[in-house]
């Protein structure tokens, strides 16, 4: 009996790795235009809990956001693909942020807040926070080179994507597999 429950187990177990290679094997086929450039990890990567400074002057974390699928996107106003990205990171929060996801930006580096607000106002942009990354350990921390550089967590905290260089967030393809992301969990 204790065998035939091993077996059991085993096979259980065989079946569900199967299965979570099939979606990842799912979700890179959905990789389109820019999004060839998202590399997805066949297993979440934990990332370190580094703080950074929120919009209003606070101490936070990215585990402040665990339960949600999160896009975490570094930039910086001296970033000229950053400015051309942005509005699109803008639409996506607008099209899915919400309970199950969220598109969190950070400024890394120096970049003044009179700076941010100015530069997220001259693109239009009212609907993503002002996080700021002065000393640049979150963005260290991550192996966060070049800029912009995103990030796709999953709701544990965990890295399961990463893009580097600017996307368009609003493509059929990053909706595609946001959404099937977010309709998973």
């Amino acid at each position: 009996m204790r065998k035939l429950k091993s077996i059991l187990l085993y096979t259980a177990l065989g079946l569900l790795a199967n299965t979570a290679l099939a979606d990842a094997d799912h979700l890179a086929d959905l990789r389109t235009g820019d999004m060839r450039k998202l590399t997805l990890h066949s297993t979440p990567i934990p990332l370190a809990d580094v703080g950074f400074i929120n919009q209003d002057g606070s101490n936070m974390t990215l585990a402040d956001y665990n339960g949600k699928y999160v896009l975490v996107n570094f930039w910086a106003t001296w970033c000229a693909p950053c400015r051309k990205e942005m509005p699109q990171l803008s639409a996506l929060q607008t099209k899915l942020g919400g309970d199950r996801f969220q598109v969190v930006t950070i400024a890394t580096g120096r970049n003044a807040r009179p700076a941010m607000m100015a530069f997220f106002k001259e693109i239009g942009v009212d609907n993503l926070p002002l996080h700021t990354d002065p000393t640049q350990a979150l963005a260290q921390s991550f192996d966060v080179f070049g800029l912009p550089n995103s990030l796709i967590l999953d709701p544990d905290g965990n890295e399961i994507g990463r893009l580097r260089g600017e996307a368009d967030w609003t493509s059929d393809s990053a909706m595609e597999i946001l959404t099937t992301l977010i309709a998973a969990k």
